[in-house]
């Protein structure tokens, strides 16, 4: 990240506020007329919501740097930062709002068994969103392309 361009720094700043309002606005994290939460938003919902935007603005701007990576090891990462985000956003949304859980588990499930799981989702979010950051800064390090001119 220390020889990151300009460019690269405005993509993350503008993809991370870009995440921070939409899910924001989505999950009743920020208050909209649009979408109300049923049910309080615990604490930690805040920084995790905050913590994977930031980390999927990286990774959304790790991928303009050049490199020479393998498809398969690209596919790993994009795979890890789809799912990475996935769980975040069920992690700070509203247990009773989520019709997939609800149509599933039915209220009384959604706030007895996926509500008690969110921190765990919240958790294993950024865990896939750091290890998938890590892996792109890894692979952009060990494959630099020489500047024009430089051998």
């Amino acid at each position: 990240m220390r020889d990151w361009t300009a460019r690269q720094w405005l993509v993350a700043a503008l993809v991370a506020a870009g995440i921070v309002l939409v899910a924001g606005a989505v999950t009743g994290l920020i208050p909209n007329p649009l979408f109300t939460r049923m049910i309080e938003a615990p604490w930690w919902s805040y920084p995790v919501w905050i913590a994977s935007a930031v980390l999927s603005g990286l990774l959304v701007a790790s991928y303009l740097a050049p490199s020479a990576q393998l498809a398969a090891e690209r596919s790993r990462d994009q795979r890890r930062t789809v799912v990475g985000a996935v769980l975040s956003f069920l992690a700070v949304g509203c247990p009773t709002c989520n019709k997939l859980v609800v149509l599933a588990l039915g209220t009384s499930g959604a706030v007895t068994w996926f509500g008690p799981l969110q921190p765990v989702l919240a958790i294993g979010s950024l865990v896939l969103l750091g290890f998938a950051l890590r892996a792109r800064l890894r692979s952009a390090r060990g494959c630099r392309v020489p500047a024009a001119g430089r051998p």
